[in-house]
C-alpha cells in the first residue's frame, strides 16, 4: 500500500514540476514580444478638424470590462485623440479628427464591441 501512495505522490510531483517550468518559460517570451514592438504614435489633429461626440452607451454591466473595453476600442482608432467611457453616466465622450472619423463610424464601432448586439447608442452629440 506504501508502494502505491509513494508512486502516487512522486507522479503527481513530477506533473506539478513539469508543468510550472514549461509557465515560467512562456513568460519571458511574451515580454520580448511587447517590449519591442514600438508604440503607437497618435497624430496630431489640425485644430479646425477637432470635433466632440457625446452618446450614451447602453448594455454596460461593469466598468472595468464593457466600459474599459470600449474605451480602449474607441482610442485604437485612427483620428481619435481621446475617449473617454464613464459607466456611471452611461455616456462616451470622444475627440476625433472630422476628416478622419464621423459620429456614426465612432457608434458603429460601439455596437460592434464585444458580440455586436450587446451594446447599443443612442442621444448623439457632436
Amino acid at each position: 500500500m506504501n508502494i502505491k501512495k509513494s508512486i502516487a505522490v512522486i507522479a503527481l510531483a513530477g506533473l506539478l514540476f513539469v508543468s510550472c517550468k514549461k509557465n515560467t518559460e512562456e513568460a519571458p517570451k511574451e515580454t520580448a514580444k511587447t517590449e519591442t514592438e514600438a508604440p503607437k504614435v497618435k497624430k496630431v489633429i489640425a485644430a479646425e478638424n477637432v470635433q466632440t461626440a457625446n452618446f450614451s452607451v447602453e448594455g454596460m454591466v461593469c466598468a472595468v470590462g464593457c466600459a474599459k473595453t470600449i474605451q480602449e476600442e474607441l482610442t485604437e482608432l485612427d483620428g481619435v485623440q481621446t475617449a473617454t467611457v464613464d459607466f456611471d453616466t452611461k455616456l462616451a465622450t470622444v475627440t476625433f479628427d472630422k476628416t478622419v472619423q464621423t459620429p456614426e463610424s465612432l457608434t458603429k464601432v460601439v455596437q460592434a464591441t464585444g458580440d455586436g448586439k450587446t451594446y447599443t447608442v443612442s442621444n448623439i452629440k457632436s
